[in-house]
């Protein structure tokens, strides 16, 4: 599968990427697995492709926040002036140039059975569609014994934020099956992404339920079980067939975060004004930015993950010829090139954030063990194969340290 570059990579039976592909997924090695390369010269700053997630759900503690998204995209549903309110606390806050927020309530639609919230009637009649029938509360929305949202606060109380994989991802990729026609192809598609073997499943659940992991792995079995069997997709339901369902999703979910606010933002950035009114709006946005992360901390946006074919492609390198980003404030991926790629070379991105890559290798590759199940042979790490195997007290030092900087570019690059 190829996507060109500027195109939306769609999911579906029958949907293809366009013509002029800039990218494309090929086969490495059976230890490396996949990865993607481009197919044409690619200048820094060029989008290589737009990608729709072929299925994805927000963490459900972020959503109980408050945090409110479209239940579809995860396209932020505040105005920007209602999500800085709330991130601080102070419903009084008045934000400079309204006109600049993007969220459009009036196109905001509800499902009349259970009324989540859409940011549109095309998402709405998409999730309808793809999975919803199947995962409609109706009126038991708010019922704590109908089995889905046993099976949801079962989760929560097993995954504690920071949030990192969701169990409702795995309940719309078999909601997606049970609806769909061709239920073969998507299980063909699900089965495109990296599969593990079983000591490395374990640790992947292992990393995301903790210490009790088989137990609490058991019981979410049985409540998904209560909640979503299907025969097309038995397997799935067995212990060793929901551990690797499990192992899946934790494996290849790629984060996703909107934000009206940060929207605003960047927006107001390319405002054309006086000197004076630059500085005065530059100084109120870096006063909001240090007031918002004092009352909210890091938890900033709506938050989810998805599962992308394309991009769960990409392989990790210490330092990435490309990045991933959601400028559209919704689950719509962008995967934009940071330096000039070559045609056959290899787009890798970061599985790190910016102060983790420039923390010394042992740091670097304890971290991608942990999560990710590999160590890093890129560039970088093969240069530094020499340095001592210990991580500094300075870099445990600086764990914690966000400057200004870091954190305005933590709250807008979504």
């Amino acid at each position: 599968m190829a996507a060109a570059a500027g195109d939306v990579c769609g999911a579906g039976p029958g949907s293809r990427a366009g013509t002029g592909a800039a990218a494309e997924a090929r086969f490495i090695s059976s230890t490396k697995g996949k990865g993607l390369f481009a197919t044409r010269n690619i200048r820094k700053g060029e989008t290589v492709f737009v990608e729709k997630p072929v299925v994805s759900s927000q963490f459900l503690w972020n959503a109980l926040y408050n945090y409110r998204a479209c239940d579809h995209c995860l396209r932020a549903l505040e105005t920007a002036e209602e999500n800085a309110q709330r991130l601080l606390g102070k419903s009084s806050l008045v934000l400079p140039h309204p006109e600049q927020c993007s969220i459009r309530k009036d196109l905001h639609q509800q499902c009349p059975q259970c009324q989540v919230t859409y940011c549109s009637a095309e998402c709405r009649q998409a999730a309808l569609e793809q999975y919803h029938h199947v995962l409609c509360l109706g009126p038991s929305r708010d019922d704590p014994t109908h089995p889905l949202n046993k099976l949801q606060e079962a989760w929560r109380n097993m995954h504690y934020p920071p949030e990192t994989s969701s169990i409702m991802l795995m309940a719309r990729m078999v909601a997606t099956i049970k609806q769909a026609k061709d239920k073969e192809w998507w299980i063909k598609t699900f089965s495109q992404f990296c599969n593990k073997t079983a000591n490395e499943e374990e640790e992947i659940v292992h990393k995301l339920l903790g210490d009790k992991f088989k137990g609490q792995l058991e019981l979410l079995r049985l409540l998904f079980t209560e909640a979503l069997y299907d025969e097309h997709l038995s397997r799935w339901f067995t212990p060793e067939g929901f551990r690797s369902l499990f192992a899946l999703v934790g494996t290849n979910g790629q984060g996703i975060g909107t934000s009206s606010l940060s929207q605003w933002v960047h927006a107001c950035d390319a405002l054309d004004l006086p000197m004076l009114q630059r500085e005065e709006l530059d100084a109120f946005i870096d006063q909001l930015y240090k007031d918002i992360e004092k009352e909210s901390g890091e938890f900033l946006n709506c938050e989810g993950s998805g599962l992308y074919v394309l991009q769960s492609c990409c392989n990790h390198s210490c330092i990435p010829n490309a990045e991933t980003s959601f400028p559209e404030n919704n689950f719509l991926l962008h995967l934009t090139a940071l330096e000039d790629i070559e045609a056959g070379e290899e787009i890798c991105i970061s599985y790190l954030d910016c102060c983790q890559r420039e923390r010394s290798r042992h740091s670097r590759n304890k971290i991608l063990r942990e999560n990710y199940l590999f160590t890093c042979s890129c560039p970088k790490c093969l240069a530094q194969a020499d340095d001592v195997d210990v991580t500094s007290d300075e870099e445990e030092e600086g764990e914690g340290e966000t400057d200004d900087a870091e954190l305005e570019d933590e709250m807008t690059d979504v």
